[in-house]
């Protein structure tokens, strides 16, 4: 069963606004390129980024717990190291992260923007550096949806689920709904580049915001439970070769063993890539 990339997305502040990509450059130990490379905790949560470890997404300003989060559009380039933020009936934000004073600028952007309700305390940006990621799986690297389950899970709800509310890094059109439950431990091929399926991806809270209305509508993990009895969609790789990997390159589904199925499924710690 072959898929193929129908998207490539990255979020370069955990929570914020997904960036649509042509192509990525992936490679083994490394972080996926521009994704959740910063976060912002609300309130101290002990993340030094002189030396990072992993952080429950609880700590941070994510969808899970502030859904007026998605009401703000950002937009990171390259080139310049800018990032701008705009919401409606508030003044634009513009500032380089890599510099103290942005980042400054930003939280304070931001505390201004939210719900003083939602604040648990003061707002500070933090950085990841080298090959980490502020992902949600202390193992995350690669996020990988399947557009054929999201469109089952519409069909059971009764509604049009917007992708996006599962903030993947690739999402792949051609694999049948839900095959991807089973390739714990499979290898893919994602163009000439291959990784290997590590864990599938349990859904929380951040799911039931419709990432273009900022609001909390749909009850997603609980519908996925009711119909499926789990609450998982999507999985997590990780590279174990380097490549490129563009829109509309094969992702090639494994080859499944006689005993797939029969092992215990790993999932993330703490639900969801709702950051």
């Amino acid at each position: 069963m072959s898929g193929h990339v129908a998207a490539i997305f990255r979020h370069p502040v955990k929570g914020f606004t997904p960036e649509p990509l042509g192509h990525v450059d992936l490679a083994p130990g490394e972080g996926f390129p521009g994704d959740r490379l910063w976060a912002v905790e609300n309130g101290p949560s002990g993340f030094d980024p002189e030396a990072p470890q992993w952080t429950p997404k609880k700590m941070f300003t994510v969808l899970a717990a502030i859904p007026k989060v998605a009401a703000a559009r950002t937009r990171y380039d390259d080139a310049s190291g800018l990032l701008t933020a705009t919401a409606e009936g508030r003044p634009a934000f513009a500032g380089r992260l890599a510099e103290p004073e942005a980042r400054d600028g930003f939280a304070a952007w931001l505390t201004d923007f939210l719900d003083p309700d939602d604040i648990r305390g003061p707002l500070k940006v933090v950085d990841a550096r080298g090959g980490f990621r502020f992902t949600d799986h202390p193992l995350g690297q690669v996020s990988v949806i399947n557009l054929a389950s999201v469109r089952d899970l519409s069909r059971k709800m009764g509604v049009e689920l917007d992708p996006l509310r599962f903030r993947g890094n690739l999402y792949v059109e051609g694999w049948e709904p839900w095959a991807e439950n089973d390739w714990l431990d499979r290898e893919l091929m994602l163009g000439w580049a291959k990784a290997s399926v590590f864990s599938r991806i349990r859904r929380c809270a951040a799911t039931e915001v419709d990432p273009t209305t900022a609001v909390r509508d749909l009850e997603v993990p609980k519908a996925l439970f009711d119909h499926y009895g789990h609450m998982d969609c999507g999985i997590y790789i990780r590279m174990t070769t380097a490549g490129r990997v563009s829109l509309g390159d094969a992702i090639t589904a494994p080859l499944l063993r006689p005993d797939a199925g029969r092992r215990e499924v790993l999932r993330s710690p703490e639900g969801s890539e709702g950051g």
